[in-house]
């Protein structure tokens, strides 16, 4: 695959937001693995955040609707389970988009002592910045994140859980 192309191909996949919270792209979450021209064919490699990701069917779709519209018609994608998708994946970027959108990014890396020993994080409020938050319940409007809340500004929000 001509370098340009790819290039081209990784930013159209920055424009096809994440179903589930629509300021980041599948870019953005690290799902889309890598992108190889195969033949007259185009491979897209993805690894869903979990393995029973709702949002699965929806990515792939939205995949191919972004690429066809922008002259990619022989797309293929392929979904990995190994290596597992981390939050570690997420870009720093990613981190700021989910804060602003008022959903506190992960706090730790999968290597982390505390996440380790399954300890809950210290979580910073996405509204007031406080760090004085506490965990109201494991799950929140997803299964990837908890439900928390900040003790100073009383505001209920999501945490996006390091998995």
């Amino acid at each position: 695959m001509k370098e340009i192309e790819n290039s081209k191909i990784w930013k159209l996949l920055e424009q096809v937001p994440d179903p589930e919270i629509p300021v980041l792209s599948v870019v953005d979450l690290g799902v889309v693995r890598s992108i190889v021209q195969m033949e007259n064919k185009i491979v897209i490699t993805i690894t869903p955040t979990y393995s029973g990701c709702p949002a699965m069917n929806q990515f792939e779709a939205d995949i191919k609707q972004k690429l066809n519209e922008n002259g990619f018609s022989n797309v293929s994608l392929k979904t990995t389970y190994d290596p597992a998708w981390t939050t570690d994946w997420i870009t720093a970027e990613a981190k700021n988009k989910l804060e602003k959108f008022g959903i506190a990014p992960p706090q730790e890396k999968t290597t982390d002592k505390n996440f380790i020993l399954g300890e809950p994080p210290v979580v910073r409020c996405p509204q007031c910045k406080s760090v004085n938050t506490k965990m109201i319940s494991q799950f929140g409007s997803t299964a990837c994140k908890s439900l928390y809340q900040c003790n100073d500004c009383k505001e209920p929000f999501d945490y996006f859980k390091c998995l």
